[in-house]
């Protein structure tokens, strides 16, 4: 199924201040939204908010599919949507293929690879042994395994070097070509074309 996200008139009230309030958003298919603004001005906000994991003080989040059903319950909402947050949700004491293996038989995302993600080489390394680079690098390759349409990346860049980032921008572009959705929250551009929403004092 292609998913589709409509955000109408959402306020976010996080410790009695409004963050931002009657935002609207709607995209389909293929898009691509940077989310930028200061420290606190409500990007992991709206990001959890979409997710389902924060209520909105107002309005409405609608994750849709191609025929215009919205996904009301939350099992159908949950399977729509992948997250990449601040933690990289690495085990430590599972090498990197273990936990690879263990994420796509959960996830039914198919074959495990490797190679795309820098990840060959680091195979049988247990995951208290990974650099924060390379935890996010496993971190990145867990979401493709999801399946989800609809990726939430906060700070997807954190800890990444210039090969790294490089492949978060390969790995987001595939996936809006394949008919997914992303939206990062980030204070550095992903070098990806598409929208661009900030929040917060210009």
């Amino acid at each position: 199924m292609t998913f589709a996200l409509d955000i109408d008139k959402l306020t976010c009230i996080r410790g009695h201040r409004v963050l931002f309030e009657g935002l609207r958003l709607s995209l389909s298919a293929g898009a691509f939204v940077s989310l930028e603004g200061p420290n606190g001005a409500g990007k992991t906000s709206l990001l959890r908010m979409i997710a389902g994991f924060l209520m909105p003080a107002a309005g409405t989040v609608c994750i849709r599919t191609e025929a215009g059903v919205a996904l009301t319950d939350g099992e159908d909402r949950a399977r729509a949507v992948g997250w990449l947050g601040h933690q990289d949700a690495v085990k430590p004491q599972l090498t990197v293929r273990e936990q690879l293996t263990f994420w796509g038989q959960l996830y039914g995302g198919g074959a495990v690879v490797l190679g795309p993600f820098g990840l060959a080489p680091l195979a049988d390394v247990p995951g208290q042994f990974l650099s924060a680079g390379q935890k996010r690098r496993l971190a990145l390759a867990r979401l493709t395994l999801t399946g989800r349409k609809l990726w939430l990346l906060d700070e997807p860049l954190a800890a990444l070097d210039a090969a790294g980032k490089a492949l978060v921008a390969e790995t987001v572009r595939a996936h809006c070509a394949a008919g997914g959705i992303a939206i990062a929250a980030t204070h550095e551009p992903l070098g990806v074309d598409g929208l661009s929403l900030h929040l917060g004092a210009a």
